[in-house]
């Protein structure tokens, strides 16, 4: 592979009659606004993968920068670097994966994409309510969450992680 010493950036390295372009560290930050510390993390996590130079210098397969689109938008929506992992590892390895791979890995995502947009819509339509947490600091919570009856249910916000409000009006005429 030629480098183009002005640019800092490689030259397609031909092989048979297939050319692929292979990015710099830096071509990689640029393009996906991932800083180059960040792009070393990925590939010790085994996220991304790249080559090396004779230099030892990092070297990446275009098709990295949809691979790391993937895991920034997966990390903004709160998915673990091991879930990350994990569905990265479905992808298959030796070539650039098709829009079947990809559409069979996000189809795989869909509930907990789906449980995940559900926790976000609770917590936008609910967070001035009684969410279930044990502080029964609002007035609401006399009613949703009497003598904080929810801590049977685990810990945290119940009612907005597990979604299951109670209905007081139920639970008052079944006592009553």
């Amino acid at each position: 592979m030629k480098l183009d010493r002005d640019r800092g950036r490689a030259h397609p390295a031909t092989v048979g009659a297939v050319a692929e372009v292979l990015l710099t560290i830096g071509d990689v930050a640029e393009r996906t606004g991932v800083a180059t510390s960040a792009l070393r993390f990925y590939e010790s996590e085994g996220l991304v993968e790249a080559t090396r130079t004779a230099g030892g210098q990092r070297r990446y397969a275009r098709s990295v920068l949809r691979r790391i689109a993937f895991v920034r938008v997966a990390q903004r929506v709160g998915l673990s670097l091991e879930e990350i992992r994990d569905a990265l590892a479905t992808l298959p390895a030796g070539r650039t994966p098709t829009k079947a791979d990809w559409a069979r890995l996000s189809a795989s995502w869909r509930p907990r994409l789906d449980d995940q947009i559900a926790v976000l819509e609770r917590l936008r339509d609910e967070l001035t309510s009684c969410i279930g947490c044990g502080c029964l600091s609002l007035r609401d919570c006399l009613l949703s969450n009497p003598d904080d009856v929810a801590a049977a249910s685990g810990p945290g916000p119940r009612y907005l992680l597990a979604g299951d409000r109670p209905d007081p009006l139920r639970r008052d005429r079944a006592s009553g």
